[in-house]
């Protein structure tokens, strides 16, 4: 067991049981991210220990999906001594609003706190690729994908073999484990 693994169990961001994943897929184990990010200082020292990898991408801009990738963008942002941008929804999917600008001439690190799918960081690499930046890497707090692959290096605290279940074949739900959507701490059925 890692030292990043033995801080995430003792803060409680690894758990058991039965999950409902914003992907729409289930799994038995989620982590929840806010128990790092609660605490400015942990999450501070969680990103010092990967910040030189990410300073010799040598970006100039980090952009994170909201929710969680914002506080991961800001403190990475910080460490790099470089602005931090927030891909937020849109109408026809992330945009970036509040005045934040990307060209040609700048090179982005896209960051988010939890990869399982891709999904949210497929989305923030689209918003700066869509503005002519250049993507140097990604980085996230945890990697449960399935060999995801950016396209670009990929950089995480953590990587980590979970079973991830379409809901019509997870033996979770044929076993009647309830079912929970993570942040409610309510059973969805």
């Amino acid at each position: 067991m890692t030292e990043i693994e033995k801080i995430l169990i003792e803060r409680g961001a690894i758990l058991k049981g039965h999950f409902l994943l914003t992907s729409g897929l289930h799994s038995d184990t989620y982590f929840e991210k806010f128990r790092i990010l609660e605490d400015p200082s942990l999450t501070q020292y969680l990103i010092s220990t990967v910040i030189d990898r990410l300073r010799n991408l040598s970006p100039d801009i980090v952009v994170g999906p909201t929710i969680g990738g914002v506080a991961v963008a800001f403190e990475v942002g910080r460490q790099l001594g470089v602005k931090a941008y927030y891909a937020e929804r849109g109408d026809s999917g992330r945009v970036l609003r509040r005045g934040f600008k990307l060209g040609p001439e700048n090179r982005v690190l896209v960051v988010d706190d939890v990869l399982t799918t891709g999904k949210s960081l497929l989305e923030t690499m689209q918003v700066v690729k869509k503005h002519g930046a250049t993507i140097v890497g990604a980085f996230v707090f945890i990697d449960r994908s399935e060999d995801f692959d950016p396209g670009v290096p990929l950089i995480s605290l953590l990587k980590v073999k979970v079973k991830n279940y379409r809901p019509e074949e997870c033996p979770l739900c044929k076993k009647g484990i309830p079912l929970v959507k993570p942040g409610s701490g309510k059973p969805t059925q």
